[in-house]
């Protein structure tokens, strides 16, 4: 079992900037996929960004260029840098870590965006 535990979130005007953290208990954190999800009110959950193991990313096309996701192997961390946020960014984020049948969630953190 990984714990995941988020820290980060909060209140934020439009325009601005919030840095989520996402620590995991794992010793081989440096295997796990890690990802950052969100889920809006009345919404699906969906993929934010994601990074591999070999440090590949991915992001949803409403983020590209706004956010970017990174990792620190050795603190076992992995850290969601968002710029420029909107409105439409308000949700619950979720962290997330996948490696075999090892699928794991956090408890997930609220990121609201004041217009």
């Amino acid at each position: 079992q990984v714990e995941l535990v988020e820290s980060g979130g909060g209140l934020v005007q439009a325009g601005g900037f919030l840095r989520l953290s996402c620590e995991a208990s794992t010793s081989i954190f440096s295997r796990y996929r890690m990802g950052w999800y969100r889920q809006a009110p009345g919404k699906q959950r969906e993929l934010v960004a994601a990074i591999t193991s070999g440090g590949s990313t991915n992001y949803a096309d409403s983020v590209k260029g706004r956010f970017t996701i990174f990792r620190d192997n050795a603190e076992k961390t992995v850290y969601l840098q968002m710029n420029s946020l909107k409105p439409e960014d308000t949700a619950v984020y979720y962290c997330n870590a996948l490696w075999g049948p090892g699928n794991y969630w956090g408890q997930g953190t609220q990121v609201t965006v004041s217009s």
